[in-house]
């Protein structure tokens, strides 16, 4: 049972990075990260696999419409993927996923909505970004260089997401201590070296909870690791680069309730400093914040 004793050993135990400050992100001119934070991602899918049905967006009229929405319940980014993450969803080849992100990305980015592309593929980066995306959501590590590169070459942001693995799609095991957050840092530390190193400044660092590993299979297992994780991820700041979190599900826990599942995480992520959630459910993750602002 997560109590608030637990809460306080973890302030105590690390208290000289508990208000360490990170870089802010100017994702454009009226908007930067962290400013009042934190700041709200919202999710548009455009795969037919993605389990969270009410994502899922079949069309470029429904995807600009929930994109438009989302933004309206105050998301400050506009996350849009072509191929879900899942272990068993069906591979979507480059060109494929260009014909369905291409049309969203062109029409929300035309509007002066900040839209980001979640991809591991280089192709598909190159062409959100002359289509208008501002923002690569990178959930792999083979192409991360060319990736940088490329977004430096834009003036484009960065979410570096913690991958054991080539891809999302190509994970097996995660290596599972006691304490995630030293082989975190380490991972992010590499990279955000090699980001600057490509003329890349401004980014955002995202642990990879709602990825599936073979092993975070038994939810006891994998709802442990996320919550803990979650309260620890202000450790992640001292980097320098803001942190970034997406919102698991625990359907294990929350079954015929699961689109609250989202909110209960989403105050884990608050009170571990997270500086921006990516979400599916921005009005109900929006409504925390505000409460958690008032006291």
């Amino acid at each position: 049972m997560l109590e608030i004793k637990d809460l306080s050993s973890i302030a105590l135990e690390y208290s000289d990075v508990l208000e360490t400050q990170v870089s802010s992100v100017n994702l454009k001119a009226d908007m930067i990260i962290p400013s009042d934070g934190p700041a709200l991602m919202g999710v548009v899918n455009l795969s037919h696999d993605s389990w969270y049905r009410e994502s899922v967006c079949l069309s470029v009229d429904t995807a600009v419409q929930r994109g438009r929405v989302l933004h309206e319940q105050g998301s400050s980014i506009i996350d849009i993927g072509a191929e879900s993450t899942i272990e068993q969803a069906q591979r979507v080849c480059a060109k494929d996923q260009q014909k369905r992100l291409l049309p969203v990305v062109d029409q929300l980015a035309s509007t002066g909505i900040v839209v980001s592309t979640e991809t591991y593929n280089l192709d598909v980066a190159k062409s959100c970004l002359a289509a208008g995306a501002k923002v690569l959501n990178i959930t792999g590590t083979s192409q991360n260089e060319d990736m940088y590169r490329l977004a430096a070459d834009h003036d484009a942001t960065v979410i570096i997401c913690y991958v054991a693995g080539k891809n999302v799609r190509d994970v097996k095991d995660l290596p599972i201590d006691e304490d995630p957050i030293p082989r975190m840092s380490s991972f992010f530390e590499r990279e955000i070296d090699l980001a600057n190193s490509c003329g890349l400044t401004k980014g955002f660092i995202d642990p990879g909870l709602g990825f599936y590993y073979k092993n975070l299979k038994d939810s006891s297992v994998r709802i442990r690791y996320q919550m803990k994780t979650f309260l620890n991820a202000f450790r992640l700041r001292k980097l320098g680069w803001p942190v970034c979190n997406a919102l698991p599900h625990a359907f294990e826990c929350f079954g015929e309730e699961i689109r609250s599942a989202e909110t209960f995480f989403s105050v884990l992520a608050l009170l571990g400093k997270t500086d921006l959630i990516r979400t599916h459910e921005v009005a109900k993750v929006a409504a925390v914040i505000k409460a958690m602002k008032i006291y």
